[in-house]
């Protein structure tokens, strides 16, 4: 649902990618767990090219309506879900917004995008710091920026470097909730 609060979110979330991105004009995104683009399609304007992959066609069938509304040249979207499945592709950047706190293997999943980036390849995650108040059985009550980094490390990447960036009311499964961002590279 793009709801204002969610909208919001996006927006805060842009602000904070965007910066990241200067100088990736020849550089190619891929946006995993993109849902119907809300954050990626506002980054089209910074890198060459980005490929959207969700495991929700009804979300990329939204986020083709709005590359085709807004004539949108150099994105597509890619039904996969790389846990099941893996395509063969490459990316310079991948970006993960709101999306490993739904994805029961941290490490499987990291390990799997890890794969596709070329040696220097940038993976930014933006997600929830821990929250003890979040109990649900299918997602993570977030991460701790420690945690988070081992995992890292563990599946090969260097230099993580993890802030919070945001502060917002009942934003996690309705609890007043943190967003950080890391970014790594392979």
């Amino acid at each position: 649902m793009e709801t204002e609060k969610r909208m919001e979110l996006v927006h805060v979330i842009v602000e904070e990618v965007r910066p990241l991105l200067q100088g990736s004009e020849s550089k190619k995104l891929v946006d995993y767990g993109s849902g119907s683009g809300l954050v990626s399609l506002e980054l089209t304007d910074l890198v060459d090219s980005i490929l959207l992959v969700d495991s929700s066609k009804q979300a990329l069938q939204e986020a083709k309506d709005k590359i085709e509304a807004r004539g949108i040249t150099n994105c597509e979207v890619l039904y996969s879900d790389f846990t099941e499945d893996m395509p063969e592709l490459k990316a310079d950047i991948v970006l993960v917004s709101l999306v490993l706190l739904h994805i029961p293997d941290t490490t499987l999943i990291l390990q799997k995008l890890f794969s596709i980036l070329p040696n220097d390849g940038q993976l930014i995650i933006v997600d929830f710091d821990k929250n003890e108040k979040v109990s649900h059985p299918k997602i993570h009550s977030g991460f701790t920026h420690e945690e988070l980094k081992n995992i890292l490390t563990e599946v090969g990447f260097t230099s993580s470097t993890c802030k919070t960036f945001y502060h917002g009311k009942q934003l996690f499964a309705n609890q007043d909730a943190s967003m950080f961002i890391a970014t790594s590279r392979k």
